[in-house]
Formats: C-alpha cells, sequence, structure tokens
C-alpha cells in the first residue's frame, strides 16, 4: 500500500479511512487533488493486484470507501473489478465508481455488482466530495421504495399522443413547460380527466423530480437498463405518483452517461408508455444524442424552446441544419419563445419578427415571463397551479394545455 502524502507518513493520528484503487493513480491525477481535497492525508492508494490482501488485513476495517479508478484499457478486467466490489461491500465499504472512456455495458455491470456511486473522469468540479457526502448520508426511509400503488393493465389498449420539450440552450424553462403542461393535461376534466404520463429523459441533470418534490429511486435504473424485460409491472414500479393526478418517470438516482440507453430502450419505453396513458410527456436533455431521432419520430408535437438572445438563435440554426440535414422530420418541431416581451412591447415585437425571418422559421407559441414566482414554484416541488394559478405562464400553460387536448379530439372524431 503506498501513502499519497510522501511528505507526512501515516500516523496513529490519521488513520486511512479511505483509498483509491487503480492500475495506475498518477492517470487520475485530477483524482488525487480532489482526494487530498476531501479527505487530507487520511487515504492511500492500492493496486488491482494488491486490493484483496488489503481486504484481509485489520487495518482495512477503518475504511469508509473505496474509490475504483478505470479506464478503456481495464475492460479486459472486468471479473476482477466485480470481486473488488463485491468485497468492498461484504466489508461495508462503500465504492465510488470513477470511469474514463469506459463503454455503457461494462458500467452497467459495475453498477449492478453494488458500486454505490458513479462519477465520470475528468472529475466535474465539487463532484467527488458530493459523491462521498451521499455515502456518508444516512440511509433513506425504505418508504421510498414502496410499490406504486398505480398499477398498469396488462390488457391495455389506448394510443397516447407524445409531447415532447427540449430546451435549445441552458435555462430556457423546457423542465418548467414540460411539469406545468403535463399538470395541465392531468387536471382537465370533461368526459374524463386524461390520463399522463411524464417521463424525465434527461438522465444525468434531469429536474422533474426536484419540480415535483418527488424521490429519485433505483427502481428507474433498473428498468432503464433491461427494457427488453419490461412489462407493466416493471414499468409501473418505476413510476412515482404525484397528487394522485399524474405519473411521474424520473431520472436516475445517480449520474449516468447519456448512451446508457439505446434507442431500443427508449423506444420501449415509449411504446409502453402509450399503452397505458393519454398523454406522454418527455423532458429531454438539451444534448443531441443518438436516441434523439427516436424521440422525434414517436412525437406528435415537438416545443423547442428558446429566448429572444443570440445563443438561442444560433442553436435554433443548428437544431434546424442538423435535422434537415439527416432529412428528419424538422416541420415537428414548435419553436415556442419563453420570456416573449410583453403584449405592449412594440419593440420587442420587431425583434421576435426579425428573428423569425433570419431563421426562416416560424414561432408558434409566445410564453410570458412568469417572474420569481416560477422560481419559488420549482423550489417548492409544486406546480404553478398549484402555487401561483394566477401567473401569466400558468394561465399560458393551462391554455395551451387545452388547445392540444382539444386538437386531439378534433383528431380522434375525424379519424
Amino acid at each position: 500500500m503506498k501513502a499519497m502524502n510522501t511528505e507526512t507518513p501515516q500516523t496513529e493520528t490519521s488513520p486511512i479511512l479511505a483509498c483509491t484503487i487503480s492500475r495506475e493513480i498518477q492517470n487520475f491525477d485530477l483524482l488525487i487533488e480532489d482526494m487530498e481535497a476531501a479527505m487530507g492525508e487520511n487515504w492511500g492508494d492500492l493496486g488491482f493486484a494488491e486490493t484483496m490482501a488489503f481486504f484481509g488485513q485489520a487495518e482495512s476495517d477503518r475504511l469508509e470507501f473505496v474509490a475504483l479508478a478505470i479506464d478503456s484499457k481495464d475492460e479486459g478486467s472486468l471479473v476482477l473489478m466485480g470481486e473488488i466490489i463485491a468485497q468492498a461491500k461484504a466489508r461495508g465499504i462503500g465504492v465510488i465508481l470513477i470511469a474514463e472512456d469506459v463503454t455503457p455495458a461494462s458500467l452497467h455491470q459495475l453498477l449492478r455488482q453494488g458500486a454505490d456511486e458513479f462519477v465520470p473522469y475528468p472529475l466535474p468540479e465539487g463532484e467527488l466530495q458530493a459523491a462521498i457526502d451521499r455515502l456518508r448520508a444516512p440511509e433513506p426511509e425504505q418508504t421510498q421504495d414502496v410499490p406504486n400503488p398505480h398499477v398498469l393493465k396488462p390488457d391495455a389498449a389506448r394510443e397516447g399522443a407524445v409531447i415532447v420539450v427540449q430546451g435549445l440552450a441552458g435555462g430556457t424553462g423546457a423542465t418548467t413547460l414540460a411539469v406545468n403542461l403535463a399538470w395541465e393535461l392531468a387536471g382537465l376534466v370533461g368526459d374524463g380527466a386524461p390520463r399522463v404520463c411524464l417521463i424525465d429523459l434527461d438522465l444525468q441533470f434531469g429536474s422533474v423530480s426536484t419540480y415535483l418534490d418527488l424521490p429519485r429511486r433505483e427502481a428507474v435504473f433498473d428498468m432503464l437498463t433491461d427494457t427488453a424485460s419490461m412489462d407493466e409491472e416493471v414499468f409501473g414500479q418505476a413510476l412515482l405518483s404525484f397528487e394522485d393526478r399524474m405519473q411521474v418517470l424520473t431520472a436516475p438516482a445517480d449520474l449516468v452517461p447519456l448512451d446508457l440507453i439505446s434507442p431500443e430502450d427508449v423506444q420501449r419505453v415509449i411504446d409502453m408508455a402509450r399503452r397505458h396513458f393519454d398523454y406522454v410527456v418527455i423532458d429531454m436533455p438539451p444534448t443531441l444524442v443518438h436516441w434523439s431521432e427516436t424521440v422525434l419520430h414517436a412525437a406528435h408535437v415537438y416545443f423547442a424552446i428558446f429566448e429572444l438572445d443570440m445563443r438561442s438563435a444560433q442553436n435554433a440554426l443548428r437544431m434546424k441544419r442538423a435535422l434537415q440535414s439527416e432529412d428528419l422530420p424538422f416541420q415537428k418541431l414548435r419553436f415556442a419563445l419563453n420570456r416573449s416581451p410583453r403584449f405592449t412591447d412594440l419593440n420587442g415585437k420587431g425583434r421576435i419578427k426579425r428573428m423569425a425571418e433570419s431563421l426562416d422559421i416560424s414561432i408558434d407559441l409566445l410564453l410570458p415571463d412568469g417572474g420569481k414566482q416560477v422560481t419559488q414554484s420549482c423550489d417548492h416541488g409544486l406546480p404553478l397551479a398549484m402555487s401561483a394559478s394566477r401567473n401569466p405562464l400558468r394561465k399560458e400553460t393551462a391554455k395551451l394545455a387545452r388547445s392540444l387536448h382539444e386538437l386531439g379530439q378534433n383528431d380522434a372524431k375525424s379519424a
């Protein structure tokens, strides 16, 4: 075993509480820096071969966690990696998996074998410390994984409409629209309130669970990584009910690669949701990934959310060129301008017109600025209809929901 701080040897007053495990720790220099910041002198480094022997020593009893750092060259030793994880878990030692250029299949295998946390390398700022804090946090109450009382019937024969929301830049309000639109659809009355499922496909930084104050559950990760064997029961267990009105599939509990799931996985999830719900609202990541085309083809309406600024205009143009160059159904996109100028702002109206003309697109939806109430509503985990029903953004979202529902009913009657 090698102590990383060579100037100050480990003593009885600085016990080893954590270890990095790697083929060559110098390949992970950022990990060294973050471990020193998080653990001071109370950590050391192990090679793969010496780890199993160290676990048999009394000194290992003090370990809080190990950080298993691997790259693409280590994928041939997955069996050994799995055994290291198993031995650590058997001794009550937490495992943080740190991976660089590792295939989703290998990553999935190691996570299924018991790794507690996953952090990509190069390490995002503060992410290692956050993973350590989660390991040290008290175990959550098991009531979070109580089966969802909403049972999906295997003989369901619905063909729900798929409504997709994607932001063309960070902070444009895509998740806010997705959450509130889903809630407004679920609250429509008439012949019967529609059944609505809200799906967060922003696997890494999805905020749907935050905006609705819902827990993130391991059942989501388990379902997404094995959709081939997914049935109504598995899908239903992954869902959470919000206010007994709509069902929500949150993002996974841990940060995972966007390519962890395949286009086939996404298609199976969408097909399952459509069979059991009248509306399936999908919140997309701002990044285009290899399964974005699958969602685009499945969508009945695809809202592209942007703002009246240069970054949004440039990204809208990039999106347009990307879809048209691949001969994808660009016509499905409905451009929605968030935080649009007020009705009386003539200068703002002129800017909107010039922006649409320069991009050669139609801006189909103007969403007003909801102000601080929107941020407060998201922080409190409530839709705007429950926290600020008179908010102008809420009113416009409710109007949009009614319009989409009426359009769907008219199409059904004419079919």
